[in-house]
């Protein structure tokens, strides 16, 4: 039999863990068709609640659960990372604990890889349920990155993806600090089935993600995946050089045939503080990518694990 590993990441989930696994199990069935034994890894990013001691409860009664819990709160990519490090399946998929990832799409997803595919991905059509401004920027950040990127991220996109072993091992040989799963997956390559659902509301709880966590992600990825940022302010520190070129033969040529110098000092300040703020955009941006480099090059462990089962 071969086996199929599905990675869950978890962040203060514990209403979730048992309905999860009930509902992945839903596809006993077809696990048993496919020939497929399954292992479940519950990956605790930290959790402050009883998450823990839920998949411990599941664990005493199906030794194909497993926990592994960080020593403290990493991040969802951590948590991607160490599932699949972790994972020993011929096939891997990653799911949201808080069943956004429908587990009814799995026969769907193992379809696509019978016939030939390295990926099955899923990607949301819509985005019932979610704040209006939130979907407005999320389609704004994918329309950026793929203008400006050479890596696809296919807007909608979900972590809910079932891979081959060989694509698994290609994206553990990525082992960057600075994480964008992602656009890691679009650049590894393969062969990526796309499968579209309709946006599924969270069973229970409430969302980890907030705006601002949300606009860091987005940022993150940008830096990861392209340098037109840096292009950019290359490009307006050219235009104002050439700007105030233009402007300096202007007040010179006045001067010399009117004999009226520049006058006011309100014009001026609003001068000062543009250029200003356009010396900080850039400073920002080159900050940027100098503080992901910085953090590659200290190399610290991507996560710790604190306990195993």
């Amino acid at each position: 039999m071969k086996l199929l590993s599905v990675i869950v990441p978890c962040y203060n989930e514990e209403e979730n863990i048992a309905l999860f696994y009930e509902e992945l199990m839903k596809n006993s069935a077809f696990f048993a068709q496919k020939e497929l034994d399954c292992e479940i890894l519950y990956i605790d990013d930290g959790s402050r609640d009883g998450t823990a001691e839920e998949v411990r409860k599941l664990r005493k009664n199906d030794d194909r659960v497993h926990l592994i819990s960080f020593s403290r709160n990493f991040g969802k990519e951590a948590a991607i990372y160490a599932g699949l490090r972790y994972s020993r399946g011929d096939y891997v998929v990653m799911m949201d604990v808080d069943l956004q990832d429908p587990p009814s799409l799995l026969p769907t997803l193992f379809s696509h890889i019978e016939e030939g595919y390295d990926c099955a991905a899923t990607r949301r059509v819509t985005r019932k349920g979610e704040p209006p401004v939130r979907s407005f920027f999320a389609r704004c950040f994918y329309r950026l990155i793929n203008r400006f990127s050479k890596t696809e991220i296919v807007d909608g996109a979900r972590d809910y993806r079932l891979m081959t072993r060989q694509m698994v091992d290609a994206v553990l040989s990525v082992t960057e600090y600075n994480r964008f799963s992602k656009g890691i997956f679009g650049w590894v390559g393969f062969r990526t089935k796309w499968v579209e659902f309709e946006n599924v509301e969270r069973a229970r709880g409430e969302t980890k993600w907030s705006f601002w966590s949300l606009f860091v992600y987005a940022m993150d990825g940008l830096i990861a995946f392209t340098s037109a940022p840096l292009t950019f302010v290359s490009l307006l520190g050219g235009f104002f050089c050439v700007l105030a070129f233009v402007m300096i033969v202007f007040v010179v040529v006045r001067a010399l045939i009117f004999g009226d110098p520049t006058s006011g000092w309100p014009s001026m300040v609003c001068i000062i503080l543009l250029v200003s703020g356009v010396q900080m955009l850039c400073l920002g941006v080159l900050g940027q990518y100098l503080s992901k480099t910085y953090m590659e090059v200290k190399g610290r462990p991507i996560y710790i694990v604190k306990e195993e089962e």
